[in-house]
């Protein structure tokens, strides 16, 4: 993508850094107090409640998209998706990573085709 699409945001975003503050704050909250925190209540609930979380906000992202057909039914999607992206960094953080990672990760195979990524995966 380049930097003069219409949907890529520009360095003055505020929303640049969002991932690196919701590490941040993933960090914060992980040995938080469960009653103060839900993000401190999912770790206190521990992996298992984590993944499920997961996997229920990823089946509301897939109907919600299998559903965007208005302009409304595409904000639902979007609704979704940040939710499931949110319990995903959740997981991540319960397993010792973090949003970087993943990043990291997709800055590495940003100009491999995806056939040629996938081929060179270790079976």
């Amino acid at each position: 993508m380049s930097d003069s699409s219409p949907d890529t945001l520009p360095d003055t975003s505020p929303n640049r850094d969002i991932l690196k503050k919701l590490d941040d704050m993933l960090a914060e909250r992980r040995d938080g107090d469960p009653e103060k925190s839900y993000v401190a209540s999912l770790h206190a609930k521990g992996l298992n409640k984590i993944l499920e979380k997961v996997g229920e906000e990823c089946t509301e992202t897939i109907i919600a998209a299998k559903d965007a057909v208005s302009a409304e039914s595409r904000r639902e999607l979007v609704h979704e998706t940040a939710d499931l992206w949110f319990h995903t960094l959740v997981m991540l953080s319960h397993l010792g990573e973090n949003a970087q990672a993943v990043l990291t990760e997709l800055t590495r195979r940003f100009d491999t085709s995806g056939l040629v990524e996938k081929a060179s995966r270790k079976k």
